[in-house]
């Protein structure tokens, strides 16, 4: 996938970073710029088929929808219904076991948005994005991982 691909590596166990990852009605709780998360559709093991997100925007409020796919404890991946503010996005979170027991998160992204950004703003939104949501990712899994929450 073209876009962003960084990756970080978590103390938590793959099936807890998943479970955290999955709970995307918890995100206005722990994600930076994630303002609100309404889901639209569930799958028949109860964790969103489709959502809904209002985030901050660099310039503006940005809303979406994704679609979501799950390959438990290993992947999730989403891509964007086209909207007035996205005209396409995909991304996906993939979690690798480690030998000491924790987890290796890679995070891809990839956004056209709807309005004119030039290239290198984009990239660099991409970039930031990716690298605030794997930080927030490995904490919170983290404390859910003590906290025995996940």
């Amino acid at each position: 996938m073209e876009g962003t691909i960084r990756s970080t590596e978590t103390t938590a166990a793959p099936e807890v970073v998943f479970a955290v990852a999955a709970d995307l009605a918890g995100y206005p709780d722990w994600a930076t710029g994630v303002n609100e998360v309404e889901i639209l559709e569930s799958d028949d093991d109860g964790r969103a088929k489709r959502a809904r997100f209002e985030i901050e925007g660099f310039i503006k409020r940005i809303g979406y929808e994704l679609e979501y796919t799950y390959e438990p404890p290993v992947k999730i991946s989403w891509r964007a219904i086209p909207g007035t503010d996205i005209k396409d996005m995909e991304g996906s979170y993939t979690f690798n076991e480690l030998e000491s027991g924790g987890t290796e998160i890679v995070y891809a992204l990839r956004v056209d948005p709807a309005f004119v950004v030039p290239g290198f703003l984009r990239r660099q939104a991409e970039k930031q994005i990716v690298g605030s949501a794997l930080r927030e990712l490995k904490r919170h899994a983290e404390r859910a991982e003590a906290a025995g929450t996940a």
